[in-house]
């Protein structure tokens, strides 16, 4: 009975953003603007890191995959979403609307993990400077990685799997410009208590959790600092930590505004927005953040320019 119930929606309407008509392509236009900045800049953090032999330390590793995972999850949801705004249809089939939750959850959870990692990177650097290379030797940092990797797969898994199970019939339409795990559970004719509670469960471990350790590691950083409080101390705390702290208050803060205090409204707009600054906003803006405030990204990228204008 659940795979006919199953078999009765095979396919998704995705209502898009909440615009006029008239304003569909200035919409496009900016939302297309921001995609290709964030390709364009993710990559160009990506192939500075591996040009740069200085840039070859286990801080710009993570942020190497903090650029990849950026660029991947903007492209989860930004194609499709650009496609509808043009097209009168709006359709996407069951199995898309699945995969998108499935690599948008992944992804997500990645960035999560990615940012821990970089805490305590930056943590071992300002609290233990004499035994960080050390502490954070190049195997860890794959360790790290390849742990964030299978965790944020195996949340993502388990999501989809429980999302799968679900019977949908009759109303298709999602108020949404992607396949929102919340919105798709709104449209289910099954029960989602176990849904819901999974998400509570697995929102405290990659979310909660990592948020926990690193603020505990910025505390330790803090108090750090203070024991030999100079100038030139916390300058150089600030130029080391504000890039990541700004991508951090950026990533975190949209999650709580998108999930702790969801909106009331039967529309859904304003969650909506909320999703687009997450979705599409904040991984455009994490290349600018870590170039114009970090040195030596800025000092990778006037080499490589100038070795460019050396050549011609």
């Amino acid at each position: 009975m659940r795979r006919e119930n199953q078999s009765s929606v095979s396919e998704f309407l995705l209502l898009g953003l909440p615009i006029r008509p008239e304003q569909r392509g200035v919409v496009f236009a900016l939302s297309l603007g921001v995609y290709l900045t964030t390709v364009l800049g993710n990559l160009l953090i990506i192939l500075l890191i591996r040009l740069d032999s200085r840039l070859h330390t286990p801080m710009y590793f993570f942020l190497s995959h903090l650029a990849l995972t950026d660029v991947s999850f903007s492209s989860v949801t930004a194609p499709k979403m650009l496609v509808n705004t043009q097209t009168q249809n709006h359709s996407i089939s069951y199995a898309g609307c699945i995969s998108q939750v499935y690599f948008f959850l992944m992804l997500g959870c990645l960035d999560s993990f990615l940012l821990t990692s970089m805490a305590y990177d930056r943590y071992v650097a300002i609290c233990h400077p004499l035994h960080y290379m050390t502490i954070m030797s190049q195997s860890l940092c794959f360790l790290l990685v390849i742990v964030s990797w299978v965790l944020s797969s195996a949340s993502a898994i388990l999501h989809t799997l429980l999302l799968a199970r679900l019977s949908f019939c009759g109303d298709n339409a999602l108020p949404h410009f992607f396949c929102d795990l919340s919105t798709l559970l709104k449209l289910s004719s099954s029960d989602t208590t176990v849904n819901e509670l999974f998400i509570l469960t697995v929102g405290v471990l990659v979310i909660t959790l990592p948020l926990l350790c690193i603020l505990v590691s910025y505390g330790r950083i803090g108090a750090t600092i203070l024991r030999v409080p100079s100038t030139k101390g916390i300058c150089k705390a600030l130029s080391t930590c504000g890039s990541h702290l700004s991508v951090v208050s950026l990533y975190y803060g949209t999650i709580i505004g998108l999930y702790f205090f969801p909106s009331d409204d039967s529309s859904n707009n304003k969650d909506v927005i909320v999703a687009l600054l997450y979705a599409l906003v904040t991984p455009m803006l994490n290349p600018f953040i870590y170039s114009l405030r970090n040195r030596d990204m800025k000092g990778a990228l006037g080499n490589i320019l100038g070795r460019r204008s050396f050549s011609y």
